[in-house]
């Protein structure tokens, strides 16, 4: 059976609930990253004594900014996601070998979880007493409950990482698109602003779709983090700039 295919239709889950991570990862760090530059011009145009810099210029070092960092962000989480997979097949490995060689200190773990799990004391025994005969299955449960992991055989580094790269392109390219249909004027920043703004609210919109959270948290908190890192952005470029 195809487990994946069946959480999906068993559970109505939609591909944006399942990449909900790496969409609202991706398109946050690609808003900001862009909009930084964007800001960042602008506080430097704004000093005293600095030319209105060009709208290409800011074009050229966004784009740039945007594909390079798109490409990092989506090899990085391709590589993270690499790593998880080895960090949980080791360290599993390692639980079934000490499930064989000492299955009674296991069981005792076990049981002991269990217990501050919820189950009563003959429950927690009897259920460990029958897992100690399932290694795989104990294994699993000493995976999730001891050591906090979850099995990421579902998750496809490769898939995640073309999301996360994607996601960060759509969303980050926002912010530059006043500059291609706008000459570059001092009014043409406050277009990108509410670009900006028009783009955090709809990966906001999103993350409450697929999340089913409170709408004003959900846009509150990406719009707030947004706007805290544009107004860095924009304050170091002033600062800078003299």
């Amino acid at each position: 059976m195809d487990w994946a295919r069946h959480r999906r239709e068993a559970h109505q889950l939609s591909h944006a609930q399942e990449y909900v991570k790496q969409i609202v990862y991706g398109g946050n760090d690609g808003i900001v990253t862009t909009f930084a530059i964007v800001a960042g011009f602008a506080g430097a145009s704004a000093g005293d004594g600095i030319a209105m810099i060009g709208g290409l210029a800011v074009l050229v070092f966004g784009l740039a900014n945007l594909f390079a960092d798109a490409v990092s962000m989506g090899l990085g989480e391709f590589l993270s996601g690499r790593a998880q997979h080895d960090l949980y097949h080791n360290r599993r490995q390692l639980e079934l070998r000490e499930i064989a060689e000492n299955p009674g200190h296991e069981r005792d773990e076990l049981e002991v979880i269990l217990r501050q799990r919820g189950l009563s004391d003959g429950d927690a025994h009897a259920a460990a007493e029958i897992m100690v005969h399932h290694p795989s299955i104990m294994a699993d449960l000493m995976m999730t409950y001891e050591f906090g992991m979850h099995d990421p055989a579902e998750d496809n580094p490769a898939i995640n990482g073309l999301v996360t790269f994607f996601s960060f392109v759509l969303f980050g390219a926002v912010p530059l698109l006043p500059y291609f249909f706008f000459e570059a004027s001092p009014r043409i920043f406050w277009y990108s602003v509410i670009a900006t703004f028009s783009a955090l609210a709809a990966l906001g919109l999103l993350r409450w779709r697929t999340t089913g959270e409170k709408l004003l948290r959900t846009l509150g908190e990406t719009i707030a983090v947004g706007a805290a890192c544009a107004l860095v952005a924009y304050l170091v470029g002033l600062l800078v700039s003299g």
